[in-house]
């Protein structure tokens, strides 16, 4: 009898608890999708992109191509978290953070540290460990207001997503900040955060320029400060070096003439470190499939595989070189040393942290390998 009071009781008090009595309703949250940060004139800036979902989802009640409004708040404060608190002062709804999918830093703020920035950002519980991180030359707003092609939210913009490893285009693909923070604090590990920038002039709404997402390069790091940035043209041989690419062109030219347009996919990078003569070198080899999109020239298979070779490992090398300009280590050439011969790469560093010489890559092997000529065989007039 007892029991079955007790019981009663307990089903009375759950009935009059109302469940998360001190969290607004959802149609009551602003959602924020992207955190910028910046630092001027001594003062954290913050910046929280706001979305309204009901007219981001795809329904029926929502007509491609109408315009999508994209609201950013602005904060300020002597640290990061007080900017970020600044914020929601005036929001008139209450934040939610667990929707941020990328995080994007100034210049002046990654000059500060990284690990600061990031840090902070993580101590709100509701931002995931695996939001994209990008650097940025622009203005902060003018990155955070940048909507995609028929005016589809910024959601759907090449920023938000992995749409880069399928782009033909790409050199540098996104990087999670669980990703950079491992990096920054990993021995010999070269660090880098990809620049975000938007392209102007490639196309219109009507006559309209119509701004869209680009990554134009890198930031690179070594011990948590940010050394230079490297332009994507800079590191076109970085992209045979990562094996998530899914498509990636070359042109295939001789003479100052074009021969031939080859499309490769899933490129795989393998370096050998070794030290010879106390210094450290390292072997490259490079594999990889790919199909002719075009021949300009009549050229045979053997032939345009090896010209495809040497074009490759030309790429490599003048990445290479551009990033001893700038003491960076593009390919991660130390953090391959340090896991293979640690005590080599502890003795190499005590004088001299960055080690890297113009002869340290001993050899670059690249082998091309043609799968197909494309579906149409022309015939010899």
């Amino acid at each position: 009898m007892m029991r079955a009071k007790q019981i009663g009781i307990f089903i009375l008090i759950c009935l009059l608890t109302g469940g998360c009595a001190r969290l607004p309703e959802i149609q009551n949250m602003a959602y924020a999708t992207a955190i910028g940060v910046d630092y001027v004139n001594g003062k954290w800036i913050a910046y929280a992109q706001i979305l309204n979902f009901a007219t981001v989802a795809r329904t029926e009640q929502v007509a491609l191509g109408k315009s999508v409004p994209v609201w950013v708040g602005e904060g300020k404060g002597d640290t990061l978290a007080l900017a970020l608190t600044d914020v929601g002062r005036t929001a008139q709804l209450r934040l939610f953070w667990g929707h941020v999918k990328v995080v994007v830093m100034s210049e002046n703020a990654m000059r500060l540290g990284v690990n600061n920035v990031y840090g902070t950002i993580n101590r709100y519980r509701e931002v995931r460990y695996n939001v994209l991180v990008y650097g940025t030359k622009r203005p902060i707003k003018d990155i955070l207001t940048q909507k995609s092609i028929l005016n589809l939210s910024p959601l759907d913009t090449a920023m938000f997503t992995t749409s880069q490893m399928s782009s033909v285009q790409s050199i540098v693909l996104p990087v999670t900040g669980n990703r950079i923070i491992a990096y920054l604090n990993e021995k010999g590990q070269a660090a880098y955060i990809p620049s975000i920038d938007f392209d102007d002039v490639d196309w219109t709404e009507d006559k309209k320029p119509k701004p869209m997402y680009m990554i134009s390069g890198a930031y690179f790091f070594r011990d948590l400060k940010m050394t230079d940035w490297m332009s994507a043209e800079e590191l076109m041989g970085v992209r045979w070096s990562d094996e998530r690419l899914e498509r990636t062109p070359i042109e295939v030219d001789r003479d100052g003439e074009a021969v031939a347009t080859i499309m490769f996919e899933h490129p795989k990078m393998r370096i050998r470190p070794y030290v010879e003569d106390g210094e450290p070198r390292f072997d490259i080899r490079v594999s990889t499939d790919g199909y002719v999109m075009e021949i300009v020239q009549d050229t045979d298979m053997e032939k345009l595989s090896r010209f495809a070779e040497e074009d490759i490992r030309k790429e490599i090398e003048l990445t290479y070189r551009n990033g001893l300009r700038i003491k960076s280590d593009p390919f991660g050439l130390g953090q391959l040393l340090y896991r293979n011969k640690p005590k080599e790469f502890r003795r190499i560093i005590a004088g001299k942290p960055y080690f890297l010489k113009h002869d340290s890559i001993k050899k670059i092997d690249v082998r091309v390998h043609l799968m197909t000529t494309g579906k149409y065989k022309g015939t010899k007039p």
